[in-house]
């Protein structure tokens, strides 16, 4: 297939503004380690929403394509591509994997460049590193495959990687989003207990529940703090995840949980608004870590994941509950801050 000249995208122009939907031109050749896609289906994650936001601050790379998940098919390979082919099902991820990290691509909207990094999903096509591809077999479900871009990968490597569940540990998942979802998933694949599950969203705790979560606390409705104690005990909770990025319940996490017990971070507070602990209890045990991505190897933990979700280890389609068209995007984005997506929120390219 010859490289499209032009393609429908979703463009951030300004930040806390909605996004513009726009047609855009594809450049006419593939550089060194770039890799051509076609999106099918790509996940809206909370960091997407953080950078509309601008939680990390001013943006120097306005305007830009977003999105970090989705799955693809392959229709051209620039020179020095080894790991990936013409027609490979593809998994786009934002972590490294195997291959040549290439040089960013830029588009052109009316005469304006649009910046990209190494990996963008809110678009019919992508230039895209060789290195935010893994392959996948052929015959996949395209709709559960794009959530292996991070929604999976990030929720299982926090568990495994990052908080090095035991079997047995007390867990607390604060935000029950895609991400935290797959962290209660995880979480009861290795039989933790109890995993309490908070959110402020009922919708999201009844699908946390089927997902593994053995309590349910809406954070709206009660203290979370009193609960948690009550439910764990005055000893304090081994592993407490927050995917919120509030200072406040990171230092309720801090404070909640054991002398030697973990708080993991996912999600990152807004810029500016510190966090604020007590840090002797770092130099006897506890430990308060940031995950990136939950430290995951996608071509080694992508086809491992992939593998469980053929064999009906693990619950993905379950996960997914609201799809959207490109066209809709900035409805879906609303949903998303209102609380009223239940699961991982595609967004269609075919649609």
């Amino acid at each position: 297939m010859a490289i499209p000249k032009t393609m429908k995208a979703a463009i951030l122009v300004e930040q806390r503004q909605p996004l513009v939907i726009a047609e855009i031109e594809i450049p006419s050749h593939l550089d060194i380690g770039q890799v051509l896609v076609k999106v099918h289906y790509t996940g809206i994650c909370g960091t997407q929403l953080g950078e509309i936001d601008g939680v990390k601050g001013p943006d120097r790379f306005l305007p830009h394509l977003l999105g970090h998940e989705a799955s693809a098919t392959v229709i051209a390979v620039g020179p020095g591509v080894r790991h990936i082919k013409v027609d490979d099902t593809v998994v786009l991820h934002w972590r490294k994997g195997l291959g040549i990290e290439a040089v960013p691509p830029t588009y052109k909207w009316q005469g304006v460049t649009v910046n990209a990094g190494w990996v963008t999903t809110f678009n019919e096509y992508a230039i895209v590193s060789e290195n935010r591809c893994t392959p996948i077999p052929s015959d996949s479900d395209l709709q559960v495959a794009a959530l292996f871009g991070c929604a999976v990968t990030t929720g299982f490597g926090v568990v495994e990687n990052n908080a090095k569940v035991k079997i047995g540990e007390s867990l607390v998942v604060f935000g029950a989003g895609g991400i935290g979802l797959n962290i209660v998933q995880a979480a009861s694949l290795v039989s933790a207990y109890p995993i309490i599950a908070v959110d402020l969203h009922d919708n999201r705790l009844n699908l946390a529940a089927k997902m593994g979560a053995t309590h349910l606390i809406n954070s709206s409705q009660t203290d979370a703090r009193s609960q948690i104690i009550e439910i764990v005990g005055s000893a304090g909770v081994d592993v407490f995840i927050d995917n919120t990025g509030q200072p406040s319940i990171i230092e309720m996490g801090y404070g909640l949980t054991k002398p030697q017990g973990r708080v993991v971070l996912v999600g990152v507070p807004r810029k500016g608004k510190e966090i604020s602990i007590y840090s002797l209890p770092l130099h006897f045990g506890k430990v308060l870590t940031g995950s990136h991505g939950g430290d995951c190897c996608p071509h080694l933990d992508i086809p491992r994941y992939h593998n469980l979700f053929r064999l009906e280890r693990i619950k993905l389609r379950e996960l997914i509950t609201d799809t959207f068209s490109l066209g809709d995007i900035n409805q879906a984005i609303q949903q998303m801050r209102e609380g009223h997506i239940q699961g991982r929120c595609l967004v269609s390219l075919s649609l």
